[in-house]
């Protein structure tokens, strides 16, 4: 049994489990009841990938939305931050571990995702990556069976990107997962006019978002690009930067969470 150790717990989220397991609880319990489920699942979401400190709500927002739902397979790409690589990068794994257990991979999925154009299956970009891990202890609390397909993006095109979300996109128990943070490092006024920018693309299903609007454009173009096609809609549940919670306003990070919903599905601010 080949497993992917957690690698950034206790540096972006608790690695006791105990304390990890109501930090998370305690973010998505202030998060219920902020939007009205309409009975209805996202079929995609994007969500940050900072310190749980930082963005955590702002991923809690998301990740309330899959409370009951029945998920069984998650397609998640995120940018890789430690080890440069070309294409989409699978890991040599049959599960990620996090200090609240152990994620399998979902076998059948990962067939189809190596088959398709770019893609290889190699480990390095996984071992230290944090886009990804972050996600897992959220999906562990609110879906009851799952297994995912973890791709880290390198210098891939957002073609490539979509190619493979067509390929994967599968029925109502598939959930695609995009992980990236939004603007780095800007003054807060500037910040927020850049995310301000970014979030109106998003929200028309419009791409062609840059490397400096979003560390993980590649991933959200790709995703922006089938949502069009589809005829998804998309909806902002929650934006803020680090500004606005653990960091000061000189240097800031923009975070986000969307959902996007099949035509005629979605949630509703009360």
């Amino acid at each position: 049994m080949r497993i992917r150790p957690a690698a950034v717990a206790d540096l972006f989220y608790p690695g006791d489990p105990h304390v990890l397991r109501n930090m998370v609880d305690n973010m998505l319990e202030e998060c219920e009841g902020k939007f009205f489920h309409m009975g209805s699942v996202p079929k995609a979401l994007l969500v940050p990938h900072a310190g749980y400190i930082y963005s955590g709500v702002t991923a809690a927002y998301a990740y309330n939305l899959l409370r009951g739902a029945d998920i069984r397979r998650v397609v998640m790409a995120g940018p890789s931050h430690r080890v440069p690589c070309r294409g989409l990068v699978l890991p040599d794994v049959d599960f990620f571990s996090t200090p609240l257990g152990d994620v399998p991979l979902d076998l059948s999925g990962v067939r189809m995702a190596s088959a398709c154009a770019g893609v290889s299956i190699q480990n390095p970009p996984h071992i230290l990556e944090h886009s990804l891990e972050v996600q897992l202890p959220f999906l562990q609390r609110v879906l009851d069976d799952f297994s995912i397909v973890p791709l880290v993006l390198g210098k891939v095109s957002c073609e490539a990107v979509s190619q493979l979300l067509h390929q994967l996109w599968g029925d109502a128990r598939t959930l695609i997962l995009i992980s990236s943070d939004l603007s780095h490092f800007h003054d807060y006024r500037e910040a927020c006019a850049i995310d301000r920018d970014s979030l109106t693309r998003i929200l028309n299903r419009e791409g062609h978002l840059l490397s400096h609007q979003a560390c993980g454009a590649t991933g959200i173009n790709g995703l922006l690009s089938v949502a069009s096609e589809k005829g998804l809609t998309a909806n902002l549940l929650d934006y803020r930067n680090s500004g606005d919670t653990a960091g000061d306003k000189m240097r800031v990070v923009g975070y986000a969470s969307v959902a996007f919903y099949a035509a005629g599905e979605q949630e509703i601010a009360p």
